[in-house]
C-alpha cells in the first residue's frame, strides 16, 4: 500500500520530531555513561573486565526483549503516551542504578533502563514517517541520530567532570532529574500526527486491521531487507558501543597514556563525528537518490580509518581526536538503513519493520561488550596498578579486531540490500 503523506507542516513538524528526539538524546546518555565512570564502577562493585561488560550489557538485554513488541505497539497506539511511559521507566531505572548498593541492583537498574529505551528510536522514526515525506526521511533520520549523539557527547567529558565534582552516584541522580524535565517538554509539545490527517490515520488503522496481527508480523519477518539492514547497522555501530560506550577511555589512557579528561575529549569526538556525519550521509543519499552506494562507501572508509588507528604508533591527542571524529563520521552511513527499511515496507508497518533492525543492533551490544572484555583479558599478563588492571597495546588490538572484521562483513551486506532510489517500493 503506497501512501502519499500530506507534508508541509514546516516548523511544527520539526518541533514535534526534535522534541520527541530528546527521548533518544536522554537514552544515549544512559547508554554511553559507563565509559565515563568505568573505573568507578569497577571499584564500586569489584568487577573485572568481563564483569563490567556484563553489567553494561544488561541495558541491551532489556532493550532487545522489548524492541519487537515496541514496534508493534507504536504502529497501533499513541506514540506520545508510549514515549512518556517508556521515558518514565528509564528514569526509575537510572535512579535505581545510582542508588544501587549491590551489583544485582545496579544490573537491575540498567535492565529497566534498557526496557524503556526500546521505544526511543522507534518512536522518533514512527513520528517522522507521519510528519515528513519519504524523500526527506534520510535527512530527518540523520538529525534524529544527531540528537542521540549529542546525548553521547554529554555522557563523555561533561559526565567525567560532573562525576569528579560530585561523585558518580550523585551525577547519575542529576541525570535522572534531567529526564523528568524532558518528560514535561514532551507532554507539552509532541503530537501523534499532523493536523487534519484523520483520513490517513483511519487508512493506516484499516490497513493494519485488514492484514491482521500475525500477517503483519509475517510480512516484516519474511522481508530479508529488514534483517540485512539491521545486520549492517549493528556492524557499523560497534564503535559507538565499544569505544564510545565502554572501552574507549581505558584504551586511550592505557595505550596512548592520556589522562581521563584528555581521553574523554577524544571519545567525545566520536559523537561529534556522528553529529556531523548522520545528516551529511542523509543529505547525500537523498541528493543522489541512492541508499546502498553511500552505505558501501561508509563501510570501506570505516575499515581504513580503524586499521590506521590500531597500527600507526605514537599518535598525539590531536591525531586521536581527528581519528575518533572520522570513525564517527564515516560509520554514520548506518543511518541510511532506516529510511531504506521504511521504503521497503508498508507505511503502516514502519515501527514493526524498524524494530527488527533495532533488535539486531542492540543484540550486538549485548554480545560484543562482554566479548571485548573476554578478548581483552585472554592474553593479559595480570599486571595491576592501584587495583586497576593494566592492558597492553596487543591486548587491546586483539579485542579491537572485532571492528575491522565487522566492517568487512558490512561491505558485503550493503551490496545485498535492495536499492530503493529513495522512493517507497510497497
Amino acid at each position: 500500500m503506497k501512501k502519499t503523506i500530506p507534508i508541509n507542516h514546516g516548523l511544527l513538524a520539526w518541533t514535534v520530531t526534535l522534541t520527541a528526539s530528546l527521548f533518544f538524546f536522554y537514552e544515549f546518555i544512559q547508554l554511553i555513561m559507563p565509559n565515563a565512570i568505568n573505573v568507578e564502577l569497577r571499584q564500586a562493585f569489584n568487577l573485572d573486565a568481563p564483569g563490567l561488560g556484563w553489567l553494561v550489557s544488561m541495558y541491551f538485554w532489556g532493550n532487545v526483549i522489548l524492541l519487537f513488541p515496541a514496534g508493534n505497539l507504536l504502529d497501533r497506539f499513541s506514540t506520545k503516551k508510549i514515549i512518556v511511559t517508556a521515558l518514565s521507566f528509564c528514569i526509575l531505572g537510572t535512579v535505581a542504578f545510582g542508588l544501587a548498593p549491590s551489583y544485582l541492583m545496579a544490573a537491575g537498574g540498567r535492565f529497566v533502563v534498557g526496557l524503556g529505551a526500546a521505544f526511543c528510536f522507534l518512536s522518533c522514526i514512527r513520528l517522522a514517517s507521519r510528519w515528513f515525506p519519504p524523500n526527506r526521511m534520510a535527512f530527518v533520520t540523520g538529525l534524529i541520530v544527531t540528537m542521540a549523539m549529542l546525548g553521547g557527547f554529554v555522557a563523555q567529558s561533561p559526565m567525567v567532570l560532573l562525576s569528579q565534582a560530585v561523585g558518580w552516584r550523585h551525577a547519575t541522580l542529576l541525570n535522572a532529574g534531567l529526564g523528568i524535565l524532558l518528560v514535561v517538554a514532551i507532554l507539552m509539545i509532541v503530537q501523534d500526527r499532523p493536523p487534519n490527517t484523520q483520513e490517513s490515520a483511519s487508512a493506516e488503522k484499516a490497513h493494519l486491521k485488514s492484514l491482521g496481527f500475525f500477517r503483519c508480523i509475517k510480512t516484516v519477518i519474511w522481508n530479508r531487507n529488514n534483517w540485512l539492514g539491521g545486520i549492517y547497522t549493528s556492524l557499523l555501530n560497534l564503535p559507538v558501543f565499544l569505544l564510545g560506550g565502554l572501552w574507549g577511555m581505558r584504551y586511550l589512557v592505557q595505550v596512548h597514556h592520556l589522562t581521563n579528561v584528555q581521553a574523554s575529549y577524544a571519545t567525545s569526538m566520536l559523537f561529534v563525528g556522528i553529529i556531523f556525519g548522520s545528516p551529511a550521509f542523509g543529505w547525500f543519499s537523498d541528493h543522489i537518490g541512492r541508499r546502498c552506494m553511500p552505505m558501501i562507501l561508509g563501510a570501506i572508509i570505516s575499515l581504513a580509518v580503524v586499521l590506521f588507528m590500531m597500527y600507526v604508533p605514537d599518535l598525539s591527542l590531536t591525531s586521536l581526536m581527528i581519528l575518533f571524529f572520522l570513525i564517527g563520521f564515516v560509520t554514520s552511513s548506518q543511518v541510511l538503513t532506516y529510511p531504506t527499511i521504511a521504503e521497503l515496507n508498508p507505511i503502516a508497518l514502519t515501527g514493526t519493520a524498524v524494530s527488527v533492525a533495532s533488535m539486531l543492533i542492540m543484540s550486538s551490544g549485548m554480545i560484543f561488550d562482554p566479548l571485548f572484555g573476554w578478548l581483552l583479558e585472554r592474553n593479559w599478563d595480570k599486571t595491576v596498578v592501584n587495583n586497576e588492571p593494566i592492558y597492553s597495546l596487543h591486548d587491546f588490538n586483539t579485542a579491537m579486531w572485532i571492528m575491522p572484521i565487522a566492517f568487512l562483513i558490512g561491505i558485503v551486506i550493503a551490496c545485498l540490500i535492495r536499492e530503493t532510489y529513495c522512493e517507497s517500493q510497497v
